[in-house]
């Protein structure tokens, strides 16, 4: 598969965010929590300012720098990344498009909308973006391993 068809897809997956999140903000009230798959997970709509798992608080400078510095070395292993290596290049891409999915509510929020909740375990609550950039962590250390 081309970049070209990579960057297009990676584009879809950040608007797929984007309209998840906004369908959050524009249906539920902060805080409130809505079934949607009962014993499973749950939407609610919360603003996380800090990290994952809602560490570093309202640090939003250092995000900027993180994020840029983060994005533009996966920018460049994708970049560099050969042909063949289809499971480097969508790892990349999952953690690409999340990471720019994040940053994007960064910059024009503030804060990252987050609204999936599970229901079977006590976890923090995510967003999209933040599951594309999870199997994309997952997806590369496994393709690396096997690379070696």
């Amino acid at each position: 598969m081309k970049k070209i068809h990579f960057i297009s897809i990676g584009i879809v997956l950040i608007i797929l965010d984007q309209l998840s999140k906004l369908w959050i903000v524009s249906n539920i009230s902060l805080g409130e929590v809505k079934a949607f798959l009962p014993g499973v997970f749950s939407l609610t709509y919360l603003r996380n300012y800090g990290a994952a798992f809602s560490i570093l608080q309202n640090q939003q400078w250092f995000f900027f720098v993180i994020t840029i510095a983060f994005l533009g070395a996966a920018t460049r292993f994708f970049i560099k990344s050969k042909d063949h290596q289809i499971i480097t290049r969508i790892g990349l891409l999952l953690i690409l498009s999340g990471g720019i999915g994040n940053f994007i509510d960064r910059l024009r929020l503030g804060y990252v909308v987050d609204m999936i909740q599970l229901d079977f375990m006590d976890f923090a609550i995510f967003n999209v973006a933040d599951s594309y950039l999870t199997v994309g962590v997952l997806v590369l250390v496994l393709a690396l391993w096997k690379e070696n």
